[in-house]
Parts: structure tokens; C-alpha cells; sequence
């Protein structure tokens, strides 16, 4: 198929990639606020795993063309916007100057995350009966976009029309062969669906923090009260893991897209907005925990901190905890040492010679050189079994504050450290 994505989001790269290494003849046009010369020295895509090799790999085989705008009599089978939610005006105009103008059978597929109901406008713009739009939300993960991509779990397919809905399944058949991955529905449902989604996961998230932080009040290991919830089939184990909260560009978006989707309806979500507080407070814990420990003398204090972005896999820092935890710690005089395999040349971006950051390019044991604390923060898997008798000589104070309790409390204060995690906590013997 002749297919045009639009967009500079995640999205639009690994389906630009990914479509055109099973055949199709793809056009990518990103956004003009992001054009190519941009993307292609983007941190995230760089880390992306795979992804700029597959983008070179089609651009190298003819089968994907860049390009800065979308001539006027191109004649696409498919043209799939992939753009950011405050894009939403641009998909539009898009649509009208280029696919609304043209005269032969199209399916416009929506991977954004726009307001529902958008599809249906999308499909307004269009010339005839032949165009058709279709809801195809957005599934991807950061870290393992082309995995998600080409081996999906399921896609949301958002469909009403009979022969749009098998271009879709022709586009995607060679990412659909070991089982059913399409799930059919009216597009207004597919958009609600995709949404729905993250607010359950984020809600699972933040009802582990509560209680968490009630297990630290009763002096109880969450990770008791975590295995006994996670065996109980009607609950299990996904998105059980108390941490020190959740960040990204596309988990939050859609969390305040959803509240937003409440709130034009008449519909407040008291759920919601209470699920997005917890999130933000526990952006804060690990500093209440440094805090509790030296008993507010904080001032002149030296803390390494292990990850910036807001998962592994990612150099992404949007939304991410350490930002507030960072802002928390200078705030009261804390000079941070930070190390991340991948985003500390988005948060040097971000705070460009700040006098409290130090970012450490070497190996992560710099970061806790004379440090006063270590706090953990994004589970990279390089942190997971450090080497404990050279951090406990590289500290000043050995305070271990774990913010997603990787570490097992008992070892690490046979290590001689004090440890303190999101509801679980132990002390040298």
C-alpha cells in the first residue's frame, strides 16, 4: 500500500519505520515544529532500540521517503496520523489541504491521542463516501517501541465501516499472524478504551503507594501485602510495584486527557484528580525519607541519584519524578550528583550549569562519591547488583533510599547500610 504518517511523536517514527520493512511504500512527513534535521539527533530516538536502523534501513531500501511537505496530487491509500494531543488543529488542516482533496478511496487512521470523538471529525473533512476515517489509538511503550509495534498484544481498532476495516487488516497483516490481534469497535469506543487503560494502571499505581505508605506506618513489609494481593487471581500481579511515581509524555497526558474527557461531559472524576495527587506527592518521598533521616538538617548535604528518565529504556525526563525530587532536594541546599545511561543530556538541557547538579558521565559510582545518601530512582538494570563494598566505601553516609525497591532490605543491611524503600525498610544489625 502507498501510505503517508504524519507526526514527530514515537509513534509516527516506529510505524514509519515498521511499515515500510513489510512492503509498503511509506512517506513520513513529521511536524514542522519537529522536522527530521531535529528527530534525527533526538536523544529518545537514539535510544530508542533498533529504530533509527530500521528508519535507515527503509530509507536505504526506497521503501521510506522523508520529506518536508506532502506534494498536492499524492494519491495515498492510508494516511496515518500519529501527532501529540495539543496537535489537534494541525491533524485538521492537514486533512483538509491534502487527503480532503483527494479523489480516490483513503482511510485516515487516528493513532493520536485527541479528544474522543475526533475521528468522526476527521472523517467530516474528507471529499466522499470513499474516504473513510478509523481510530487506531496508540500502544506503543518507550524503550520497546519496535517490539510493541510489530509483535502487538492487541490493537484497538476503532471501525464502522466494513472496508475500512479490512485496508486496516491488510496494512497490519504481516504484524498479525500468530493470533487475532484486533479488537473491533465503534471508533468513539476505541478512543475512550485507549484512555481507560492508562487510568486503570495509573490507578493500580497509586493505590500501591497508599498503601505503602500505610504499611511504613504499621511497621509491615509492602511486599508481603504486594505478593498476597498479586496471588489473588481477581487481582494479580501487574502494576502492583509501589515506587516513588510515574512520569512520561504519553501515561500523563492521557491520564489529564481522560479527566478531561470527565470534565466536557459534566462528569468530575474525584477518582481521577485523587489518583494524580498521590502520583505527584510520591514524586516526593524519597525526599521525605532523606529528610526524616537527618532530621531536616539537609543544608550542604551531597545525595547521588541513581536514573533520571522516567523508566529505563528512555532518555525521556517529561513528567519525570526525579525532576520534583531534584527541585525538593535544592530547595533545602542539597548538592546532587546525578548518573542515567541515557537522559542526562535532557536534563542538562533542562537545567543548563545549574550550581546543585553535577552530572556524572562516568560509571554510576561517581555519583556517590562522599555522597550522604543514595537514591534510587529509575530501575535501570546496570543498578540492580551493584558492587556493595565499594559503594560503602565510596559513601560519606551509608544510606541506601530505594524509590522502586529493587533491592532486597535484609541483604543490604547485612552490607552494612541503612536501607529505606517504598514501604519496606531495614537496618544494619
Amino acid at each position: 500500500m502507498r501510505v503517508v504518517v504524519h507526526g514527530s511523536e514515537l509513534a509516527a517514527a516506529t510505524a514509519a519505520a515498521a511499515l515500510c520493512s513489510v512492503g509498503h511504500q511509506v512517506t513520513w512527513l513529521p511536524h514542522a515544529d519537529s522536522p527530521w534535521q531535529r528527530l534525527a539527533d533526538a536523544d529518545w530516538l537514539a535510544s530508542e532500540p533498533g529504530l533509527k536502523a530500521q528508519i535507515a534501513e527503509g530509507q536505504a531500501s526506497g521503501q521510506l521517503t522523508l520529506v518536508d511537505e506532502v506534494a498536492d496530487d499524492v494519491d495515498a491509500d492510508i494516511h496515518w496520523l500519529a501527532l501529540s494531543p495539543e496537535q489537534r488543529e494541525a491533524a485538521e488542516q492537514y486533512v483538509e489541504r491534502g487527503p480532503g482533496r483527494q479523489s480516490t478511496p483513503l482511510v485516515i487512521v487516528n493513532n493520536s491521542t485527541f479528544p474522543v470523538g475526533q475521528t468522526e471529525k476527521l472523517e467530516a473533512l474528507l471529499g466522499h463516501a470513499g474516504q473513510v476515517a478509523v481510530a487506531l489509538p496508540d500502544r506503543i511503550e518507550e524503550g520497546r517501541a519496535w517490539e510493541t509495534f510489530t509483535r502487538p498484544a492487541h490493537w484497538l481498532l476503532g471501525s464502522e465501516d466494513e472496508w475500512a476495516t479490512q485496508q486496516i487488516r491488510e496494512l497490519l497483516r504481516a504484524f498479525n499472524r500468530r493470533h487475532e490481534v484486533f479488537q473491533l469497535m465503534p471508533r468513539r469506543a476505541a478512543e475512550l478504551t485507549k484512555l481507560a487503560i492508562n487510568g486503570m494502571l495509573a490507578t493500580r499505581i497509586s493505590f500501591m503507594n497508599e498503601l505503602a505508605g500505610l504499611a511504613d506506618s504499621l511497621g509491615v513489609d509492602v511486599e508481603f501485602v504486594r505478593q498476597g494481593m498479586g496471588a489473588d487471581t481477581r487481582i494479580g500481579f501487574e502494576y502492583l510495584y509501589p515506587g516513588c511515581g510515574f512520569g512520561g509524555p504519553s501515561f500523563s497526558r492521557d491520564l489529564m486527557r481522560l479527566a478531561d474527557v470527565q470534565h466536557a461531559t459534566g462528569r468530575e472524576s474525584h477518582l481521577l484528580e485523587h489518583v494524580l495527587d498521590i502520583n505527584e506527592g510520591k514524586k516526593e518521598t524519597l525526599f521525605r525519607k532523606l529528610w526524616n533521616h537527618f532530621h531536616g538538617e539537609l543544608e550542604g548535604r551531597t545525595v547521588g541519584i541513581w536514573g533520571a528518565a522516567f523508566k529505563p529504556g528512555t532518555a525521556r525526563i517529561d513528567h519525570a519524578p526525579v525532576l520534583t525530587l531534584l527541585e525538593a532536594l535544592w530547595a533545602q541546599g542539597v548538592k546532587t550528583r546525578v548518573h542515567d545511561p541515557a537522559a542526562l543530556h535532557a536534563l542538562s538541557e533542562l537545567y543548563p550549569d545549574h550550581p546543585q547538579l553535577q552530572p556524572c558521565t562516568e560509571d554510576f559510582y561517581a555519583a556517590c562519591e562522599g555522597a550522604d545518601a543514595l537514591l534510587m530512582v529509575t530501575e535501570w538494570k546496570c543498578y540492580w547488583n551493584p558492587d556493595w563494598r565499594r559503594l560503602l566505601q565510596a559513601m560519606k553516609t551509608p544510606l541506601i533510599l530505594d524509590g522502586r525497591n529493587i533491592y532486597d532490605p535484609a541483604y543490604v543491611a547485612s552490607r552494612g547500610f541503612v536501607y529505606r524503600g517504598i514501604g519496606r525498610r531495614a537496618d544494619p544489625a
